[in-house]
């Protein structure tokens, strides 16, 4: 049995990861190309020196810390610059933090392992026009309207990521008390409140959309796909890329930027950082407060307009 056969589950864990982070984060073709690059160096490191993986086809479940720490030193002994060594081990920590929340793996062996930090980019968000755009363009009475029009409410009412979006059922939403129930990372539950014209469109489409969906099929997700499934990851982008698309925005709209933009909004409007982050899901508050950076920039061109001495 060849290399590549050996791989063949590796390569699996890669390919899920690579999807997620085009359809879900919409990233670029050039860190979809750094991301593949350094999993597959990874991958090739661990083939080269671990005896048992030669031989047999390997999960990344067999993969622990030590083998992290291996291929860390590794990376010093090849001498790469301090910033390519950075990524490469960023890269890593992203794909088993990927790995981990998906289920695939049991444990994340670069839970203790130090991260070298980044500096991080701040989010892109749409602006609010932007958001009554998109929202504003979908106007027909046809199951997918329905579909689409609750769908882009209930994650900008939300800010719940699309993964999270499409595991619900049609229990997972509380209709009267204008709740719904997501699975996050982790397999952490959350409750989380919605406004009443999410609640609105959500009851719409399952009494006028989702009917004519469903078929013959028993299917228990709230949004389903023409065939009467449950929407995958990759169907919402695709809805997503063709509605903005149709409203006329000029650049790219993917289903991480709905929740950017739900977060931006919601500082910018006044909401504590601490009830962002719980509706978030976001277990570490710093990951919440690169969000200040967009609505403090915000204030500061807000006061330059206002303030007449500035």
């Amino acid at each position: 049995m060849g290399p590549q056969n050996n791989n063949e589950k590796a390569l699996g864990g890669l390919n899920l990861f690579l999807s997620y982070l085009k359809v879900e984060r919409g990233a670029s073709s050039n860190t979809l190309d750094a991301y593949g690059t350094d999993i597959r160096q990874l991958i090739i490191f661990l083939t080269g020196t671990r005896q048992d993986f030669a031989n047999k086809i390997w999960t990344w479940s067999e993969v622990g810390s030590l083998d992290i720490k291996n291929y860390i030193v590794n990376l010093d002994q090849n001498r790469y610059s301090v910033s390519t060594r950075a990524r490469k081990i960023a890269s890593t920590n992203s794909f088993f933090k990927f790995l981990y929340d998906e289920n695939e793996i049991s444990s994340d062996p670069c839970e203790h392992i130090s991260i070298p930090k980044l500096s991080r980019t701040l989010p892109s968000t749409l602006s609010e026009n932007e958001i009554n755009s998109l929202f504003d363009s979908i106007t027909g009475n046809a199951p997918d309207d329905y579909r689409d029009k609750a769908m882009f409410e209930l994650m900008y009412a939300s800010g719940i990521r699309v993964s999270e979006l499409i595991s619900c059922d049609i229990d997972s939403i509380d209709l009267n008390q204008n709740l719904i129930r997501v699975i996050g990372k982790g397999s952490k539950e959350r409750i989380l409140p919605i406004h009443s014209v999410a609640t609105k469109l959500v009851n719409e489409y399952i009494n006028y959309g989702r009917k004519e969906q469903i078929k013959a099929s028993t299917d228990q997700a709230l949004f389903l796909n023409k065939n009467g499934k449950r929407l995958t990851r990759q169907g919402f982008w695709l809805i997503l890329n063709r509605r903005s698309s149709k409203a006329g925005l000029t650049r790219e709209v993917n289903p991480h930027l709905l929740r950017h933009s739900f977060a931006t909004h919601l500082l910018k409007g006044g909401a504590p950082l601490r009830h962002v982050q719980e509706l978030l899901g976001h277990s570490d508050i710093s990951t919440t407060q690169i969000y200040t950076h967009l609505s403090n920039d915000h204030l500061r061109k807000e006061y330059n307009k206002a303030h007449p001495r500035s």
